[in-house]
């Protein structure tokens, strides 16, 4: 291996390190988060049907976890293809070509990401402006006054998980480049993929 590709090797490594820890805690917070998602809505359909007195909040909370589950869970998928895809192309095209045609894409959806990361920030600035209508903190409890959450809390969501893909996205960007310079390149594959796959 030349310089170039054991530098590109390092950096590849040091951030799929990275990305997998981070990825692993996304997932127990996503799966966190649908299960707090699961018990809100129970509660509504519970007070709304048996009760017959609906609850204000549970359908903006529910919306919240959703959100950030998104955000938690959407890295994940993105890394190990779990996105829907038409690559029927990619598998007709010689390997190199397909690495190509990969890069390409990957390169594309890396501007739009970042495109999506600066609207996204500029989503939770409005957000501070905003309150939700259901949802109260209840600082009474240590000596403040119960206050409606801001709407940013819930947008933050968006750049949060844009960052993360964009993360993966380089972590991508960078396998399919050491694939072009070596074909027989061995590179390290998730092991949680695996493990789930197993």
């Amino acid at each position: 291996m030349n310089f170039t590709t054991k530098s590109l090797m390092l950096i590849f490594k040091i951030l799929e390190k990275i990305n997998t820890f981070i990825l692993r805690i996304g997932r127990q917070l996503a799966w966190i988060a649908i299960l707090l998602m699961v018990i809100v809505i129970i509660l509504q359909v519970f007070f709304r049907y048996v009760l017959n007195n609906a609850l204000p909040w549970p359908d903006e909370v529910a919306r919240f976890l959703m959100l950030w589950m998104t955000g938690f869970i959407a890295p994940s998928a993105y890394r190990w293809g779990g996105f829907v895809s038409i690559d029927m192309l990619e598998r007709f095209l010689p390997k190199i070509l397909s690495n190509i045609l990969v890069f390409i894409i990957l390169i594309i959806s890396f501007t739009v990401l970042l495109i999506g990361f600066e609207m996204g920030l500029k989503h939770i600035n409005a957000g501070w402006i905003f309150s939700s209508s259901s949802i109260k903190i209840p600082f009474s409890m240590i000596g403040g006054k119960t206050e409606a959450m801001k709407l940013a809390w819930m947008y933050m969501s968006l750049p949060v998980g844009i960052f993360l893909l964009i993360l993966v996205n380089i972590e991508l960007v960078l396998r399919t480049i050491l694939s072009l310079f070596n074909s027989q390149i061995k590179l390290p594959l998730d092991k949680d993929r695996e493990e789930l796959e197993a």
